[in-house]
């Protein structure tokens, strides 16, 4: 019985050092993290500043370089940077060696993303970079290193010990480079004063495309929408709302202006025998829950699920526009 104890406490133990192991992790990457804050309030903030604003004055685009895991990164944060208002590219150091220093202009600024700053496929990219005077952000550990010594703008990153236990693979420094990549994406966005619509024209397709595509551009108009007057039977009521089949019928009045909404829900809750003789006016919800038609598909998802209702007409001046049910978004890929 006791040996039998003992090897499950074992297997136990076993069982937890995946668990154990990437706590760790966590923890030597949060700390990365928190030096990057720190050092953001300390010595960091005036570069940083610095580097937006070169940025922010390039004619040009930002070309992204490094090498490794800073190359993998580079090509993040040059993504990062395209989607969100500032025009960029990946330059691999290697290939730009061998041609690609052309696709370079003097009116770009170079990112260099380098952990010691002693990249060597980096040297013809710097050189490049002094000697037709474009502008070098350099993001590294070591200020002092060739890299930070050419730069324009040295964003000089924190020691951080790496989550891998020999200290080698970089984990807590690729994420750092990672952070403040988007950092300095995230500071020229707001600079830019860049809107959720500039978004939407970067990111037509994709669930995220789907939720930031319009109102107008999903929702039933015309003759779909189902509406009566105001003074209606609700017999002819029902018969409009059985018609249109979005299980609701909207009220107007002779302006033509939307006063009302009757749902599935309204039916049953004055339900009776002389409710087809009652007009919609006693029958109806008055001042119904609305979107715009230049409201984001997003917005109307969260409303429908809030509210705990399945379809929201469109209003535009006070006049009934177009209806958007749940089933439009499901089909564009929202919900």
């Amino acid at each position: 019985m006791l040996e039998r104890t003992e090897r499950s406490g074992s297997v136990q133990d076993e069982d937890d050092a995946p668990i154990q192991s990437a706590l760790r992790t966590f923890e030597a990457e949060a700390s990365g993290i928190a030096a990057l804050a720190q050092a953001m309030q300390d010595g960091l903030g005036r570069p940083f500043r610095e580097a937006v604003a070169m940025i922010l004055a390039a004619r040009g685009r930002a070309v992204v370089t490094g090498m490794g895991k800073s190359g993998h990164v580079g090509r993040k944060l040059a993504a990062t940077l395209s989607s969100t208002g500032t025009p960029a590219m990946f330059v691999h150091p290697a290939e730009a060696s061998h041609g690609d220093l052309g696709m370079i202009t003097a009116e770009d600024v170079i990112l260099a993303l380098s952990w010691s700053g002693e990249t060597v496929e980096l040297k013809n990219l710097i050189d490049y970079s002094r000697r037709f005077r474009i502008p070098l952000i350099a993001i590294t550990a070591e200020a002092t290193s060739t890299l930070g010594r050419a730069a324009d703008v040295v964003l000089a990153l924190p020691a951080a010990r790496e989550a891998c236990p020999h200290n080698l693979a970089p984990t807590t420094s690729a994420l750092i480079q990672l952070a403040l990549g988007d950092a300095l994406s995230i500071a020229l966005l707001e600079s830019r004063g860049f809107t959720p619509r500039d978004f939407r024209v970067f990111h037509p397709g994709g669930k995220l495309g789907a939720a930031l595509k319009l109102v107008r551009q999903i929702m039933h108009g015309g003759d779909q929408l189902p509406l009566v007057r105001l003074g209606t039977h609700m017999n002819d009521a029902i018969v409009e709302m059985s018609a249109k089949g979005f299980g609701c019928v909207g009220i107007v009045d002779g302006d033509g202006v939307m006063t009302g909404i009757i749902t599935d829900g309204d039916l049953r809750r004055h339900m009776g025998p002389r409710l087809l003789e009652t007009i919609v006016d006693d029958v109806m919800t008055r001042r119904p829950k609305s979107v715009r038609p230049d409201q984001f598909v997003s917005e109307v998802l969260e409303l429908l699920n809030s509210s705990k209702i399945t379809a929201l007409f469109v209003i535009e001046n006070g006049r009934p526009v177009g209806l958007v049910h749940m089933h439009d978004l499901l089909r564009a890929g929202v919900a």
